[in-house]
């Protein structure tokens, strides 16, 4: 049976979020060995990588709260 069934859990979207991320290093990665360098197109990209980081730690966050107080 299939870790996550529910299309629209936090734990697919959390899986989907670091797809996206992933994607968005490698796509980085290739674009920064690119002459000459597409500075506009590179600070978009950093940009929603910095997006995508701070909504995966919020969804981690939503799924393992911290122990009360």
């Amino acid at each position: 049976m299939p870790l996550v069934t529910n299309l629209h859990s936090p734990e697919r979207h959390l899986i989907e979020l670091r797809i996206e991320h992933a994607d968005l290093n490698a796509l980085i990665d290739r674009a920064a060995t690119d002459s000459p360098v597409d500075e506009l197109m590179m600070r978009r990209l950093k940009k929603r990588r910095l997006l995508l980081r701070d909504e995966i730690a919020q969804v981690e966050r939503e799924l393992e709260p911290n122990e009360p107080a």
